[in-house]
């Protein structure tokens, strides 16, 4: 089970990191969850619960009285200490006996970030109560960030984790085949292709990489929107369009993130086969200087300076972002150091991190022409994930 592995990995990286306890606090997990939880608890919680993981490798669950059970039959923690009336005694005994008395300032780590909204995963509220809590004892004031325990902990993969991704990024490509071999027809509008691609998810019970009602982004011929947009019913796949499509899809709760074009007609002009060529330059340049040891920004520099010096103009967001179990799956981001991105760009790239390599040029005549690919970091560099799309592909019927 994936949260055994994860486990085992949090406990290496308590190990080596300044905290003493790493400590996840929810709560009624229906309607907002921590992001970490599912990596270490394949559990919804009902009432407060506290999982911690100590510097000496211990692992303790303390939950309600009716999740107890659960939890116990989940696997991986050594202790589950339950509670009916109140978690605030049973949480403090557990740090209690969990942090030396000989520690002067007990660093509890915890899980909030100013730029990573997978490591920010308590809320204001839990927060408070947490430090209501602690107060008069001598964990008063220990709170700190745990973030350089969690980023880690979602960024670098285990082997189940890779073959899930692997599954998603097959099912995906499948996906992208069946659309041009049987599905899509000129004529099609945006949101019929939009539809049919979520007809096939559905029935065949997969999930999707991020929110439903945006996913896939189709995008056809030159007035369709760029970026993040609805698919439209007035806009309709022609000759001479291109038709560009960017598909998550969820297997075993990992996801693909992946970009796709296709043109309409017998031949793909030569203008839009150099805006290919150029895309397809760039991301082997990001792969180029994608290692371990480097900073995201880095890697985002070398397609950036690539593309521009093909003559077209730079892509207004990241080359890349992780993957896992959700498309952006937070930790370090291949982007430019932009205020909106926050310490993202200034990560380090780390071996087993997945992240994908995208951007495009859009052509006034024709549309959008943008691929995205999916690499991990090995020890030397990078390997690509996706079969690789290095030439336009014609779409004739």
């Amino acid at each position: 089970m994936i949260h055994l592995e994860k486990l085992e990995q949090a406990r290496r990286l308590v190990a080596a990191s300044d905290l003493d306890v790493w400590l996840t606090f929810v709560r009624e997990t229906t309607a907002l969850c921590d992001p970490v939880l599912p990596l270490i608890c394949d559990f919804g919680m009902t009432w407060q619960s506290a999982f911690m993981v100590s510097k000496s490798g211990m692992t303790f669950a303390v939950v309600g009285n009716y999740d107890a059970d659960a939890i116990r039959q989940l696997g991986g923690w050594n202790q589950v200490v339950p509670y009916v009336h109140s978690i605030k005694d049973r949480l403090v005994a557990v740090l209690e006996l969990t942090i030396p008395t000989s520690v002067a300032k007990p660093r509890i780590g915890i899980n909030t970030c100013e730029w990573d909204d997978k490591a920010d995963g308590i809320t204001l509220g839990m927060f408070h109560l947490l430090t209501s809590m602690l107060e008069g004892t001598r964990f008063e004031g220990c709170l700190v960030s745990a973030s350089d325990v969690v980023i880690p902990l979602r960024a670098q993969k285990t082997e189940s984790e890779l073959d899930a991704i692997e599954d998603a990024i097959q099912v995906t490509e499948g996906i992208f085949e069946w659309l041009t071999s049987s599905f899509v027809q000129v004529g099609m509008t945006e949101y019929q292709i939009y539809r049919g691609i979520q007809t096939l998810i559905d029935e065949r019970g997969y999930g999707y990489g991020w929110e439903r009602a945006g996913n896939p982004i189709v995008n056809c011929g030159p007035d369709s929107q760029a970026g993040h947009g609805l698919p439209s019913n007035q806009i309709a796949l022609g000759h001479g369009h291109i038709l560009h499509i960017d598909l998550g899809v969820a297997t075993r709760n990992y996801s693909s993130d992946i970009q796709r074009c296709w043109y309409v007609g017998s031949y793909v002009p030569e203008h839009i086969q150099q805006a290919m060529a150029a895309v397809v330059s760039a991301i082997d340049a990001a792969a180029a200087a994608l290692r371990p040891g480097v900073q995201g920004w880095m890697v985002d520099a070398a397609a950036r300076n690539a593309i521009t010096a093909a003559g077209y103009p730079e892509y207004m967001h990241a080359v890349g972002h992780q993957v896992g179990r959700f498309a952006h799956d937070g930790g370090t981001l291949l982007g430019p150091q932009w205020e909106r991105y926050g310490s993202g760009p200034d990560g380090v790239v780390q071996a087993r991190e997945v992240y994908t390599l995208e951007l495009g040029v859009e052509l006034p005549d024709a549309g959008i022409v943008s691929i995205e690919e999916m690499v991990i970091v090995t020890a030397e560099g990078c390997e690509f994930l996706t079969a690789r799309q290095t030439e336009m592909w014609l779409l004739q019927r």
